[in-house]
């Protein structure tokens, strides 16, 4: 078909099918050129494990990365919150996957995303609500007393772990955005492991500082009790 176009019109396409070539890739493992990087994390905000989406962040990528993570039934986790929960949820259905998935895992959106959400979209407020009160999902949400012995309700745990990830990680973009793939997969593993140490020595230290505190109010009653032992023991 080349052959029958004029030299200048045949020079033209050739001159343009250089530049095409130029300026697409050919391959996705160059750091600018991925859609995002997708974190799995606990609430307490250690990385459980991440990956790359090379050309968008759809159902279809979220449910195959959840899939590879927790590969059985007894693996998934009982609530998996993201943005897009309404979307994957839709996805599951229509995918006729929902069978799976619905004995073990509810989705959930995060609370920061969740007010943007469509007051409409039936499906998203009644099944992916991060803060249901009509008892659907008791484990979301307690019942806990102020200083002044007033109820109220509040999220079991934090839904924004991966976002508050997502915000650090935002100030080194600039730098890995510049790396080379090995480069790129090697640093941000660095990086993401040393924030899950970090996460990992908060925890312990603040549940020894409980414990401590358990043992001091019990060693006061314990010292108390004694007392009253020792002075009825007088009486």
């Amino acid at each position: 078909m080349l052959l029958d176009l004029d030299d200048n019109l045949y020079l033209a396409f050739e001159e343009l099918s250089e530049e095409l070539k130029k300026k697409e890739p050919d391959n996705y493992f160059v750091a600018p050129h991925f859609y995002c990087v997708e974190t799995i994390c606990a609430p307490c905000g250690v990385v459980i494990a991440w990956t790359k989406f090379a050309k968008s962040e759809g159902a279809h990528q979220i449910v195959e990365f959840l899939e590879k993570i927790y590969p059985t039934q007894e693996t998934r986790p009982s609530y998996v919150c993201i943005d897009k929960a309404c979307v994957v949820l839709k996805f599951l259905i229509n995918s006729h996957n929902w069978n799976i998935w619905k004995t073990s895992t509810r989705f959930v959106v995060d609370s920061f995303h969740y007010i943007n959400h469509r007051v409409k979209d039936y499906l998203c407020h009644t099944y992916c609500n991060p803060g249901p009160l009509n008892g659907s999902a008791p484990n979301l949400v307690v019942v806990e007393r102020d200083i002044e012995g007033n109820e109220h309700y509040k999220r079991a745990f934090n839904t924004q772990a991966c976002e508050q990830l997502n915000a650090w990680l935002g100030g080194f973009q600039s730098i890995l955005n510049r790396m080379a793939v090995d480069n790129f997969n090697w640093t941000l593993h660095a990086m993401l492991f040393i924030h899950t140490q970090r996460v990992i020595q908060k925890q312990n230290k603040k549940q020894n500082q409980q414990m401590q505190t358990q043992a001091e109010q019990q060693a006061d009653e314990d010292g108390i009790e004694e007392d009253g032992v020792e002075i009825n023991r007088v009486d």
